[in-house]
């Protein structure tokens, strides 16, 4: 598994494994697959300006995502991971945690320190993944703001650096 950081030049490669993940498991994220299908380039280039992007390749193919927000998060979060996929055909082989711990050998510099995420509560498959990736849980089951049948819960994680 090979990780790397995108830059806003490396636009295509993450309008494409996005595009897959929304497409793939369209219930797993609050995105949407037309919409963003639609987005012109530069609106994919402005998303670098807030998010670092992290994509995961297997045998040149890439097969997994998630991005970082570094700010002051819920819980005392230093940054929030969000848009977490790796792809069907590759689930249990390392994809994540070779990202997580991409996010542990940049943790100071980049002030990914605390690691903070949501999950849907349903998705038990991702808690689970996260819970042995060290993530545990922080606060209470939350409604959704743009689903209000639909719950998620925060988990946070320290680096481990």
């Amino acid at each position: 598994m090979k990780v790397e950081l995108l830059a806003a030049d490396d636009w295509q490669r993450l309008r494409e494994v996005r595009l897959q993940a929304l497409k793939s498991d369209p219930e797993a994220f609050g995105g949407n697959f037309e919409k963003e299908s639609q987005q012109s380039e530069s609106e994919w280039r402005k998303r670098f300006d807030k998010e670092d992007y992290l994509v995961v390749s297997l045998d040149g193919r890439d097969v997994g995502m998630l991005y970082i927000e570094v700010l002051d998060g819920d819980h005392g979060a230093t940054c929030w991971i969000g848009g977490c996929w790796t792809n069907p055909d590759v689930r249990g082989r390392g994809a994540m945690r070779a990202m997580l711990e991409f996010i542990d050998r940049n943790a100071t510099a980049k002030g990914w320190t605390l690691q903070g995420l949501g999950v849907w509560d349903e998705n038990k498959s991702a808690i689970n993944a996260y819970l042995s990736l060290g993530f545990e849980y922080a606060g209470e089951l939350m409604p959704s703001s743009r689903n209000p049948n639909k719950y998620f819960r925060h988990m946070v994680r320290n680096s481990r650096n």
